[in-house]
């Protein structure tokens, strides 16, 4: 297991299941694991050639495309660390993260992103463009260097202790924090996934998640792929209710993965706008925020599968615990699961194990756990306490070893799985003219968990409306970030020493809207 890499998983997978189904997209392709793993060598040799090698980051920002799953396992495999990035960002957020990364090359679709792109021109970072024409082609990449040799990459020897992917998780500071993961731990996390759900070559799922997130890369892409499984990836290159039961019907689907809101809106169409046939799935995941146990119950109604829910973050290469499969024993509503391929346990504030049904902070290690945030001591010192990464979320063990989280330490807002500092917004919106004073916080929200409000205090004599504050921040952040409701208030609540509070702040102004009553955590 201690040399175990994801490229070499995937190098078996491509010999033991060469005409098998690895990668379909509706109407344009259909690619075997033989024909991938070939497309991927030739794509890897082309950035060899252009002198992309050992520890070079390269940032990949697409839509869920073919061309994303080559190129991502085209830069590892050319032993370089992919740093996806979501499509969405700002050219100032674009920026942060190409600067942050050292990235030295920077790959679109053909369409390209003006802000990513904005961003690398800035920073003098080159930009390629990667197509596949038809299944048959090879990849065209727009690099200077042509020419490539085969020879080069199969020469080239992955190694357990190669970074391969890197990512940003959000901190409660203003700084978001650099993960690097190895192919190690990839490829842990990997076996981990088929392992829980029994992910084998007869398997086959639909994409739903962005791959710029280990979700949608690790538990539907990668862990497909490891699996000799199929993987269909929507033509509009993103999740789409109209289309998803109709991919999921014409490639036998066996299971899917998502967060609860892409979980409500496919039972609302599914209300609204039933299918004549659905498929026979072997289950349901849910992941990256709770999923109300009414919700749950209406989806294995619906669909006339188990549902299971699961507890993972970045840090850990994703999954952390799950529900078990039905012959591993019962799923439970409101609980994550049981710790999968790592060891878990709930400390106290000075480090001690607690007993079950006793709240603590919950803590891991094991091969699919980063070995720490990238140039960031401060970080890692407060992570890593007592042999131990610290998630930052509270919870309990039940007496069947099931975990419950019933809260968190960080302040993070998570937004339908996307986790958004505070911080950062508080940074954007205190640098307005307009604005003396204000916090950001998380309010609870039926539909994405939680949603992003703000309490402003406007300087004397302005006239700052919501709207304004709105078009402001749209700017400098990405849409999801934005706060969907702003309070106006001529002063913020404080403690008794004089200190804002986001908890107390938030408090005071959720007494004052309509909240959901399910309260949204996890990772």
């Amino acid at each position: 297991m201690e040399s175990l890499t994801l490229t070499e998983l995937l190098k078996q997978v491509a010999g033991e299941f060469p005409h098998r189904l690895a990668v379909s997209v509706p109407g344009k392709f259909d690619i075997t694991h033989y024909k991938l793993h070939e497309v991927i060598e030739l794509a890897a040799s082309r950035l060899l050639a252009n002198g992309i090698g050992a520890g070079d980051v390269v940032a990949l920002t697409f839509p869920n495309t073919i061309e994303f799953v080559i190129m991502f396992l085209a830069v590892i495999r050319a032993r370089a660390t992919a740093a996806p990035l979501n499509p969405a960002y700002t050219t100032e957020e674009f920026e942060f993260y190409l600067s942050d990364s050292e990235s030295k090359l920077l790959l679109t679709s053909i369409e390209g992103n003006s802000s990513a792109q904005a961003a690398a021109s800035k920073l003098n970072i080159p930009h390629a463009t990667a197509t596949l024409h038809d299944a048959d082609s090879e990849l065209a990449l727009s690099l200077s260097q042509q020419d490539s040799d085969l020879n080069s990459v199969s020469k080239l020897t992955n190694e357990p202790s190669d970074v391969a992917l890197f990512l940003h998780t959000s901190g409660t500071t203003s700084r978001p924090k650099g993960v690097p993961l190895t192919q190690f731990n990839l490829a842990s996390s990997v076996k981990n996934v088929k392992s829980v759900y029994k992910l084998t070559e007869s398997d086959a799922t639909v994409l739903v998640l962005p791959l710029f997130h280990v979700h949608g890369l690790i538990a539907g892409l990668l862990s497909s792929l490891g699996a000799g499984a199929a993987v269909t990836l929507p033509s509009a290159g993103r999740f789409s209710a109209s289309t998803f039961w109709q991919d999921m019907n014409k490639y036998k689907a066996t299971w899917y993965t998502a967060v609860p809101t892409i979980h409500q809106i496919i039972l609302d169409r599914h209300l609204g706008t039933p299918e004549p046939v659905y498929p026979k799935l072997r289950f349901i995941r849910s992941c990256s925020a709770s999923l109300a146990p009414a919700i749950l119950a209406r989806l294995e109604e619906a669909f006339g599968a188990p549902v299971l829910e699961a507890y993972a973050m970045t840090e850990a290469t994703h999954l952390m615990a799950s529900n078990p499969l039905p012959e591993n024993g019962p799923h439970k509503a409101g609980s994550v699961g049981r710790p999968v391929g790592q060891e878990m346990v709930i400390l106290d504030e000075n480090g001690v194990p607690q007993v079950a049904n006793v709240n603590g902070e919950v803590c891991i290690r094991g091969p699919n756990v980063t070995k720490g945030y990238r140039n960031n001591p401060e970080a890692n010192k407060s992570a890593f306490r007592f042999g131990w990464f610290h998630t930052g979320d509270l919870g309990y063990f039940d007496r069947d070893g099931y975990l419950h989280l019933v809260g968190r330490i960080k302040e993070l807002i998570n937004r339908g799985g996307e986790k958004i500092s505070p911080i950062e917004v508080d940074a954007v919106l205190l640098s307005h003219p307009d604005v003396a004073q204000e916090v950001a916080f998380g309010v609870p929200d039926d539909k994405y968990g939680e949603e992003v409000n703000c309490a402003i205090v406007p300087r004397e004599g302005s006239n700052v409306d919501e709207a304004e504050v709105q078009r402001f921040c749209k700017k400098s952040l990405a849409a999801f970030k934005v706060p969907k409701r702003v309070f106006f208030t001529d002063a913020l609540p404080k403690t008794a020493s004089g200190k804002i509070q986001r908890r107390i702040v938030a408090e005071h102004f959720l007494a004052q809207i309509s909240t959901a009553k399910v309260p949204k955590f996890g990772a």
